[in-house]
């Protein structure tokens, strides 16, 4: 691999951006422009660089764009307003050019109205849970303005059912608690407390499951009207850019590999090419990362034509090649084999020559990596490091093999300090944001985990069916899509796909308000991101964000009262650097507080300076609805401020992470982030193609799935634990009642893992003791016990018939529910406890995406320590010796103790199976169960079998006469 050198520039104090005078162009490289003027000599050995293979045509060797300086201060620059927009920078620029257009405008008088304001004036259509917004019948005529998509409702004959059996459930739930409650176990009283605790929090949490499932909806979408409307065939594309970013850490545990075949996926999508730009976030500063980068694109330039040309499906090679289908089937080009084959062959030199990387990566040198021209990799210290920006490819970044043009690809790394805090994940994501609206502005975001490639080369179109949506698109803040997984077992033995929760859950939020942000393969709108609120009907109208912004408020007898609110938005043909909110509204503030225009305008410049930073730049682009640069911009002006706005102390005392952006507060920031928009009254679309629109890895092995599970529920108690919790946050906006259901049901399951293992060591307490937690059963009571077992079946039975989700997966999730309770979501309990109230914070694992190397699943069966299995292995085995207890005791007691042994022994035998999933796990491909679990288990469960039979604390004493004082008359 060839090495790189670095050129650096000033990240902090920079001088506003001019626009209007052109910048030598040898202080930094063209934006889009990778090569390096001059010649650079070969590494020597001595500098210890990364090197691989030489590409066999030869390729040209790129420079690190622009890096902030080492031993710049990370302080934010500070603003003089009068400099900064009185002199020709963006702050006088783009603001003038924002009024001069709005003066056009007025003038020419042509903005139509879309169909979705007209709909809005005549009030109807909302979005809820039953309706979608009203589409003119007019239109309907017209195929290139019919709707781009249709919500589907689940067949009444498959719902109605459902409906029923859930309110019968909840009856039946109320008098087998109310039986439980008057019939206490006289004998065992603590016991039968206990147990009754845990059953009414049972029927808490299922209500808070179940409640949100009420109204399932399917969705279709219509490309070819979408193609129609927005991308006819020799016409420029109206489609809306879209900024893709790819996210990754530790490329030790995050193989490069992966991470390429994302990329090259993300680059061939189906969708023009100058609509397309792809940000990958290197929050660990690896050399390793930079320079797989560089051979992706460099492999980039024949993959995608080769992609495009035979419209082949994934996009990503690693997994097309692995495919075992007939990859002959539909294809009539004469040279695809040919073509083919040498693709393969190319491909796998690709891949040499990064697993070439990856071994000289294993090992760093003392003085740190060296680039080619002498100066230390500026990402040695990961902990303290400039930020670093690196265009790859772009419009004039050369083509690829056939001589079209690729789609950008920038690599980032934000820059980092001691005593800066930088929120992990979502801090990355927020940088990423920041950077790509300076350098492109798309008004859409797709965010995907860095292995999560493109399964489906439309995904992009599918969601653009919404976001375009002339009716729905205004109201959407993301469109989330399902996450499917490759490297599965057969069985699915830990519930890694997680059906149920993809296939019933998402789908019946989607019903109400949306789905959740699950993390990745999500789509977002822009705008929603920036912290905006959507369209308001005109009776829920509040008063304008910039009138707030400017200070004052408006006059009942105002023009703006009389003006249609519904303007703000514009049609989405119209010129990008159109703001959201309409001038109208700043004119109608100047007059009303009496300043003149100028100055008006300054100070609510200022004020979003205050919101979204100090970055003129940046802050006009959030004003922009459908993206885009302003044109006067040159290439080396956003460059540098792009690594002034990755800069550390960039968010101080701004509102990113607490109202903007990914929110910080939470290992789990996607929870957090959906949460607050869906809050603010945004709905999100939950969509299923056909074709699975990406794919990823799961953590096939058992510790390395609890470790995942454990970082999810910690999140959850964090959300629980903060000002942000779904039961008391958000009153007052406009989040429908069972969207919040969902929400709590969300932060609150953690717990359920305390009455759990309660539960779960009650049938070992019973069969020790030879107590119960139920009295003598009646007639009546066995009618509500048979009740309550018949109605969870047959609501698990109806909820798979509407779903189509297997019984299989459904009853692999019900174990894994379980499994994870009893370990991951008890010790998140802990740990959330101890961070929020003790302030000890855990550290992130970044779960391993490895590739399996040695053999099918070989990562199912390896064993990994973690503390995670002690409880469940410690359950199992008090169960089993209660198990064994309890039969020995019934033989030795004769036949009348067989009737009430049956019901302790189905009660200790629902533990086991439920477990049984786990015990395969322990006991791996050699049926052996690693001595340190078998040792400690079985220590902690004589112990408590010894404590017990000692105590018996559930018996209730017996006061009776002194043994002594009435001898044998006792």
């Amino acid at each position: 691999m060839k090495n790189w050198r670095m050129s650096y520039g000033q990240a902090q104090d920079l001088p506003p951006p001019n626009y209007d005078k052109e910048v030598s162009l040898n202080h930094i490289p063209l934006l889009t422009n990778g090569q390096v003027s001059g010649e650079l000599s070969a590494a020597s050995p001595e500098h210890h660089s990364m090197a691989s293979p030489g590409h066999p045509r030869g390729k040209p060797i790129y420079s690190l764009s622009y890096a902030a300086d080492i031993n710049q201060s990370p302080n934010v620059r500070d603003v003089d307003a009068t400099k900064e927009y009185n002199s020709s920078g963006l702050g006088n620029v783009a603001w003038k050019e924002r009024v001069d257009g709005w003066k056009m405008k007025q003038e020419k008088n042509a903005v139509p109205m879309s169909t979705a304001h007209a709909a809005s004036e005549r009030g109807g259509g909302d979005i809820d849970a039953c309706t979608d917004v009203l589409v003119d019948d007019s239109l309907l005529n017209d195929e290139a303005r019919q709707p781009l998509s249709r919500k589907v409702s689940i067949p009444s004959s498959r719902i109605n059912p459902y409906r029923l059996v859930i309110v019968l459930r909840l009856v039946i739930i109320c008098f087998f608690l109310h039986y439980r409650i008057t019939n206490p176990v006289r004998n065992a009283y603590t016991l039968w407390l206990v147990s009754v605790i845990c059953e009414i929090w049972f029927a808490i949490s299922w209500i808070l499951d179940q409640f949100p499932k009420w109204f399932p909806v399917n969705r279709e979408t219509y490309l070819d009207r979408l193609a129609l409307r927005y991308d006819r065939e020799g016409e420029p594309s109206q489609l809306a850019a879209v900024d893709i970013f790819v996210s990754t850490v530790d490329p030790l545990k995050e193989p490069p590999l992966v991470t390429a075949n994302t990329v090259l996926s993300i680059l061939a999508v189906d969708y023009p090419v100058d609509k397309v730009s792809c940000y990958v976030s290197d929050d660990g500063a690896a050399m390793l990362t930079f320079e797989a980068l560089s051979e992706t694109s460099e492999f980039a330039r024949s993959w995608v034509p080769f992609c495009k040309k035979y419209s082949i499906e994934p996009r990503a090679p690693e997994w097309y090649f692995a495919q075992k289908i007939d990859y002959l089937k539909d294809k009539v080009h004469p040279s695809f084999v040919k073509d083919r084959r040498a693709m393969k062959r190319e491909y796998e030199e690709f891949k040499v020559r990064i697993n070439c990387l990856v071994s000289k990566a294993q090992k760093v040198p003392e003085e740190g990596w060296i680039m080619q021209d002498g100066t230390p990799w500026p990402g040695n210290n990961t902990r303290d490091h400039p930020g670093m920006i690196q265009v790859f490819l772009g419009q004039n970044g050369g083509l690829d093999s056939e001589g079209n043009e690729l789609p950008r690809l920038v690599y980032v790394s934000r820059e980092k300090r001691p005593g800066f805090q930088h929120h992990k994940k979502a801090g990355a994501m927020n940088a990423l944001v920041r950077v790509s609206a300076v350098l492109t502005n798309g008004p859409f975001l797709l965010n995907l985990d860095c292995d999560h490639y493109i399964n489906n080369s439309k995904a992009l179109r599918e969601a653009m069916c919404f976001m375009m949506d002339p009716n729905l698109g205004k109201y959407v803040c993301y469109v989330q899509f399902p996450q499917r997984f490759d490297g599965i077992d057969k069985n699915d033995r830990y519930a890694n796909r997680n059906t149920v929760f993809f296939d019933i859950n998402l789908r019946g939020l989607d019903g109400i308000q949306g789905p959740v942000y699950v993390g990745t393969g999500c789509v977002f709108n822009r705008t929603a991101l920036y912290g905006y609120e959507p369209p308001l009907k005109p009776k829920h109208r509040k008063p304008g964000v910039l009138s707030l912004l400017c200070g004052g408020s408006r006059k009942k007898n105002s023009k703006s009262s009389k003006k249609s609110p519904d303007k703000k938005k514009s049609n989405k043909h119209v010129d990008p650097t159109v703001p959201i909110f309409n001038l109208d509204d700043v004119e109608d503030v100047v007059e009303g507080a009496g300043y003149d225009d100028e100055k008006a305008l300054l100070m609510s410049h200022m004020t979003l300076e205050q919101r979204f930073g100090q970055s003129a730049v940046f802050v006009a682009s959030t004003l922009m609805e459908n993206g885009g640069i302003p044109q006067s911009a040159t290439p080396e002006s956003l460059l540098k401020e792009a690594i002034h706005v990755i800069s550390c102390g960039y968010e101080d005392k701004t509102d990113w992470g607490s109202e903007i952006g990914w929110i910080y507060g939470s290992v789990t920031e996607d929870i957090l982030t959906g949460f607050k928009m869906h809050a603010r009254g945004w709905r999100s679309i939950y969509c299923i193609p056909k074709r699975p629109a990406f794919k990823g890895s799961a953590p096939i092995n058992l510790s390395d799935r609890l470790n995942q599970v454990l970082r999810w529920a910690l999140g959850s108690v964090e959300i629980l634990l903060s000002r942000h919790c779904p039961m008391w946050y958000g009153y007052g906006g406009r989040l429908k009642w069972l969207e919040r259901f969902a929400y709590v049901n969300t932060t609150i399951y953690p717990i359920t893992a305390v009455p759990l293992l309660m539960y779960c060591t009650l049938p070992a307490v019973c069969l020790l003791t030879n107590k119960f937690i139920i009295p003598q059963i009646s007639n009546i009571a066995s009618i509500w016990f048979i009740s309550l077992f018949l109605s969870i079946f047959a609501t698990g039975i109806l909820e798979m018939r509407w779903s189509g989700v297997g019984i299989d997966e459904w009853w692999r999730n019900e174990q894994f529910w379980v499994i994870g309770g009893v370990s991951a979501h008890l010790f998140a309990v802990f740990q959330g406890l101890l961070k929020v109230l003790a302030g000890i914070d855990t550290n992130f694992t970044v779960t391993s995406k490895a590739s399996d190397e040695d053999g099918d699943f070989a990562e199912l069966y390896l064993f990994k320590w973690t503390t995670l299995l002690i409880p469940p292995t410690t359950l199992l085995i008090v169960n089993l010796v209660g198990v064994v207890a309890g039969i020995s005791y019934a033989i030795n007691s004769g036949y009348q103790s067989w009737g009430p042994l049956f019901g302790k022994l189905f009660f200790a035998f629902w533990v086991i199976i439920h477990l049984y999933p786990f015990l395969k796990g322990l006991m791996g491909r050699q049926n052996r169960t690693p001595t340190i679990v078998v040792v400690w288990s079985i220590l902690l469960a004589s112990i408590f079998s010894l404590l017990w039979v000692r105590i018996d604390p559930f018996t209730t004493t017996v006061i009776g006469p002194d043994v002594e004082e009435c001898g044998i008359n006792c």
